[in-house]
């Protein structure tokens, strides 16, 4: 076998070799028939890896420095708003943005009781099949020993190498293992750190966006220049220059190269960089799929990124950010979406406000009825561990896994996804697609289908438990045209027998055990015999 970063950098001289990276053509095609070059027409001959068809859900750690003050969304950047709530916290926690900025943010994060370990095995008990660790968000610090960027874990903050304790923890739980990369961001998204206080004692002092390395004499950064880490040597609305889109290049390329993770997630619209160099996305994204290919035989490796039209998601597959899709997707795509706030927030565990089981259980069956799988984001504290009502929830979803899942892991689409009030109603999403919740309560009447990969078993999910014990399925109406083959069987799954049913015009209708084997939502088996 040959070593991951050996093919990577083998892939990527001859993926160069090819020609322009925007435009190269091989002159003659290679025998291997999982070859990419660096082009959408390349790139569209893909084919989504089994491994990530069948996972269908998985969890993500969405942390970082950002979760050191544990204020919630986007502290790097609010924190240089004047007058925004995280911008005030900042000033009584750590001082003036003019005096301490994120870079001093990023120096009292310590992270000190990160366990990897744990924390996978705890996953996996609860039915997640892969694990998303982030590599960097828009604060630019890498989370991993970075050849490309001084300001990374292992020089500051924990001073550990986080990506890497993620990475060797799922191998060891036996979990398919992904990175989430969200720092082609940086140059837009921090440049409110250029500005100062328009009003009060410290109006028209400058932040410290625009600090330079000379500026470190004396303080604990000394050696380090902060514009590695804001990017702020431009003026505002600048496009990314090539050093810029250069260091972002490189620093993916080593992330993929030393910890060869299975899944790579650009927070990104298509392509990280695309407005400025659409060439750097597509060298990334081919070059990862030919060493995937080389190192397994076979392409192994998945791209999610957003905004996709139908052509690009053949090369990528498409993510929807706190949604879902509206109908089935002919390619398999996926949910990113959190129980509550991306970074940690104190103030969503005081007020209760996470999503619970009974909300993330009928998104996840919605979701894989339509083709898809879930990405959720359990927000870590500050030392690397979720709170105890974030335990509770995954947990509760791991419990009601490990009846269903049968309903779930390696299932397919069926002729139709459900049916039900909520099929009924359309709630447009930020991101595209629909709301990752529902606004009005699920019913009985609310179902979701899939069925085994050989067609021979119809799962109906039922999103909530009929108080009279009678479940009506109405797309299984005698007669119909999505089952017309007659039902021999019907079982609830976590209870052993058959249940008993009858079949009219009106539907399928089915009586359920006296004790449902679930709080949240049972799942019916369907077969002819």
């Amino acid at each position: 076998m040959i070593p991951m970063k050996a093919c990577l950098s083998e892939c990527l001289a001859l993926t160069l070799a090819a020609g322009t990276l925007a435009s190269a053509e091989m002159s003659s095609p290679p025998a291997s028939p999982v070859w990419f070059q660096p082009t959408w027409s390349s790139l569209q001959t893909y084919q989504t890896p089994e491994w990530f068809r069948d996972a269908k859900f998985g969890i993500w750690a969405h942390w970082g420095p950002q979760c050191e003050p544990e204020a919630g969304d986007w502290y790097a950047r609010n924190m240089y708003i004047e007058g925004h709530d995280q911008y005030k916290a900042h000033v009584v926690v750590y001082g003036h943005p003019s005096r301490s900025g994120f870079k001093d943010v990023i120096r009292q994060w310590k992270a000190e009781k990160f366990d990897p370990e744990k924390l996978l095995a705890f996953y996996k008990e609860s039915g997640a099949k892969y694990f998303v660790a982030l590599a960097n968000h828009h604060d630019n610090l890498d989370l991993w020993d970075s050849k490309f960027q001084a300001w990374n874990s292992v020089a500051l903050g924990p001073k550990r190498d986080i990506v890497g304790g993620w990475a060797a923890a799922a191998k060891k739980a036996g979990l398919r293992f992904g990175v989430s990369v969200h720092a082609a961001r940086t140059w837009a998204w921090y440049e409110v750190a250029q500005g100062a206080d328009k009003e009060g004692p410290l109006a028209g002092l400058p932040y410290d966006g625009k600090l330079t390395k000379a500026d470190g004499k004396g303080q604990w950064w000394e050696g380090l220049d902060p514009q590695g880490l804001y990017e702020q040597n431009h003026a505002p609305k600048a496009k990314p220059d090539q050093a810029y889109i250069d260091k972002f290049f490189q620093r993916t390329r080593q992330l993929i190269q030393d910890y060869a993770p299975d899944l790579v997630y650009f927070d990104d619209g298509v392509l990280p960089l695309r407005k400025a160099d659409e060439a750097a996305g597509l060298s990334l994204v081919a070059d990862y799929y030919n060493a995937s290919a080389k190192l397994h035989g076979k392409n192994e490796a998945v791209v999610n990124t957003k905004a996709l039209n139908e052509d690009q998601s053949k090369a990528l597959v498409y993510d929807i950010e706190r949604g879902r899709a509206d109908r089935i997707l002919s390619a398999p795509w996926q949910t990113d979406t959190c129980i509550g706030q991306w970074h940690y927030s104190r103030a969503v565990y005081d007020k209760k406000e996470y999503k619970s089981a009974a909300v993330v259980v009928p998104m996840l069956a919605d979701i894989v009825s339509k083709n898809g799988n879930l990405l959720l984001s359990v927000p870590l504290r500050r030392d690397g561990m979720p709170d105890e009502d974030e335990m509770e929830i995954v947990a509760d979803i791991g419990a009601w896994l490990k009846v269903n899942g049968e309903g779930i892991y390696a299932t397919r689409p069926w002729t139709i996804y459900g049916e039900g009030p909520s099929t009924m109603v359309s709630e447009g999403g930020k991101y595209g697609g629909q709301n990752d919740t529902y606004a009005k309560p699920l019913t009985a009447e609310d179902i979701r289908f899939t069925q085994s990969q050989d067609g021979s078993t119809l799962y109906a999910i039922v999103l909530a438990i009929p108080p009279g014990g009678i479940v009506l399925v109405k797309s299984l109406a005698a007669g119909s045209s999505s089952r017309p083959e007659p039902i021999g069987r019907v079982q609830v799954l976590g209870v052993p027998g058959d249940l008993k049913f009858t079949r009219d015009a009106q539907g399928l209708h089915v009586t359920l055990p006296d004790k449902s084997p679930c709080k949240i939502a049972v799942s019916l088996k369907i077969t002819k015999t």
